[in-house]
Parts: C-alpha cells; structure tokens; sequence
C-alpha cells in the first residue's frame, strides 16, 4: 500500500498508517487500498478528524484529541452508536461504517464514516456560494431549518431515548458547566457569581424533549453548492443527546456572531451583515415549531457562558503543556468576550 499523508506531528507519529490501511481492507473489502492519501482537517478545537483517500472512495475518520483529556468526553464509541441511530431519520448525518479501540492502530479509539459532499462556510465563504446574491439568507435558513427538522424527529419511534435522560436535563446542564467553570478558571470573572446565581435561581421547566445536537452551526454542516438553502451534511455529533430544544436553538445562535462583536475564538463568517439576525433565526424556528421562545434570554445567555467554559478547559490544557496548538494562545481574550455577551444578553442587549 502506498500510503501519503498531510498531517500534524503528533498524528504522523502517534497513528500507524498501514496498520489502519490494513484494517480498513478487512472491515471494508470493497474498499481498493493500494493507495491511502491522508488530509488532517485543522479547524475545530475537539476531536480529530481526517479525510482518508482511497482510489474507488474517501472516507472520514474521528478520534479523540492527543494529551490528557477530561474523563468521560470525546467519546467516539458513543458518537459512533449516534450516528447508528441517526441514519434513517436524519439523512443529513454521515453513515457510520466502522468502529475500533485497536492500540496497535492507534492510542485511542476512533471510527470511520461516509464522506458527504458540499461546502462549508468556515472562516471563509465559497466561490460557489458566494455567486448568489442572497447566499446569507439561503445558508441562514438551510442551518436553522436543519435544526427544527432534527428537533422534529421522533424520539420513541427510533430508539433514540437512549441517548439520554430527559428529565432534569436543564438542571444537571447549568449546575455541570458551572461546576467545570470552576474547575478550569484560574482567575474568576469578578461578577461570575451575579451569572451563575441566576442560572440556578431561574432554569426553565421544558416539558417537551428531542434530539439535540448542541453543536448546530454553519461550519458543522454542509450546503450544497448548487442550491445554499439545502443542506447535505450535519457534522460533529459528539455531544448529541435528548433534552430541551430550546438550549439546543441557544447553542446555535450563540455561535451566530453579528456585525460589531469582538473576538471569541469560534470561526464564524455570519457577522458580514449578508446573514439573518439572532433574532430573525429565532422567529423562524418559532414560527415553524409552535414552540414558545419567550425565555429566550436565559437559554442565549446560558449557551454563551457554556461555549466559553468549552473554550477555557481548553485553553487550560494549552497553559499547563498538555496540548500544542498555537490558535489556543489568545483563547483568554475571547472567552472573556464570550462572558460579556452573556451578561449582555442577561441584561436584554443582545435579543
């Protein structure tokens, strides 16, 4: 097997190609492995994800990040048993192919699925869809319409119950980032008790739940080129689980940036003025859900704060030697951004 790859050290060094090579050819006899061609995708800040060329398919591989990781995430067996179940209903999400926890292969346990084509609006918006005039309105309405479709998946018809516990799922979500917040701070925002105080004294009751994402944005998905109001693939389903749309709708407009707000260390390309508003996002998916957005407020809030929480255990890996990666060195900066809009938006200035 010939095999070329454009990688980071650690998984040049880390990573037994051909083992994997080798492996691919037994679980996926289909698959012509004479040649093997590696691209590392360097966006994102979690799980590592590769695009493994082969001369009849490409595939996509997903595994945990290298260093020390927080015990119970990146969990790829679980991400790969979402994938399972979200097939049939939600043919947005990759087919998932094979699983393996083999350390002769590699040191973590990783997975392989569908390579799905279409464009993504990273940090940058495509040639092809940047030819349409209104490619901001058609991308806004493909990521929030993809939103309100997983949402409307049925949860006991498909098994997807497993997923997760309902019941309580708002509690255990504000009184968990708060607890990590803590954990991974080490100089606390001088007003943070203010924030967290209100979150645990108001969290909403949700009396409906669904399959969430809780990481629903642009550069996670892809539109097809051809039509930017079409979506074609939804990514990175690592944190899927069942409980309030609501938080879920939050996450996704707290990724939403808008004209004039600073720095925070997410990749966006919606504050270019050609994309719908927060606000404009969430009457859509009001007006086509039935449900009540009333209590908005909290849930932006809350999502801002748990992004930057997200942002600081990583920031902290990045400080203490655990993990090389020189995007991480201003993280600070943005994830006090990130706490500002949430007290912004706690305040009624931001929706």
């Amino acid at each position: 097997m010939k095999i070329k790859t454009d990688v980071q050290p650690f998984s040049e060094q880390e990573i037994n190609w051909e083992r994997l090579g080798d492996f691919l050819q037994r679980e996926l006899p289909h698959l012509d492995t004479t040649q093997m061609e590696v691209k590392q995708y360097t966006a994102g800040y979690s799980n590592l994800t590769y695009l493994l060329r082969f001369p009849n398919q490409d595939l996509i591989m997903r595994r945990p990040p290298f260093g020390k990781i927080p015990p119970k995430s990146h969990d790829m067996k679980r991400e790969y048993r979402v994938l399972q179940l979200l097939e049939h209903p939600f043919p947005y999400a990759p087919a998932p192919y094979t699983y393996e926890e083999d350390k002769t292969i590699m040191n973590r346990h990783f997975y392989v699925m569908e390579k799905k084509e279409g464009a993504v609006l990273d940090d940058q918006i495509p040639e092809e869809i940047s030819a349409f005039s209104d490619y901001g309105t058609r991308a806004s309405h493909a990521m929030i319409d993809a939103l309100i479709s997983l949402h409307a998946i049925d949860i006991d018809k498909h098994s997807l119950t497993e997923l997760g516990r309902p019941k309580g799922y708002m509690e255990r979500q504000v009184l968990g980032w708060i607890k990590r917040y803590h954990q991974s701070v080490e100089t606390p925002h001088q007003k943070i008790e203010t924030l967290t105080s209100w979150f645990t004294e108001q969290i909403p009751e949700h009396p409906e739940s669904t399959v969430v994402h809780n990481d629903m944005k642009l550069n996670n998905m892809m539109l097809d080129p051809n039509n930017p109001e079409k979506v074609t693939a939804v990514f990175d389903w690592e944190l899927c689980t069942v409980g309030d749309p609501l938080s879920d709708l939050a996450s996704s407009i707290a990724y939403w940036k808008e004209p004039g707000e600073g720095y925070t260390g997410l990749s966006s390309v919606t504050d270019n003025g050609a994309f719908l508003s927060r606000l404009e996002l969430i009457h859509r998916y009001a007006y086509q859900t039935g449900r009540d957005v009333s209590n908005m407020t909290y849930y932006l809030s809350f999502a801002f704060f748990k992004i930057s929480v997200i942002l600081q255990q990583i920031y902290l890996r990045w400080k203490q030697g655990e993990i090389e990666d020189e995007r991480f060195a201003s993280l600070d900066s943005g994830i006090q951004n990130l706490i500002n809009l949430s007290f912004r938006t706690k305040n009624n200035e931001i929706i």
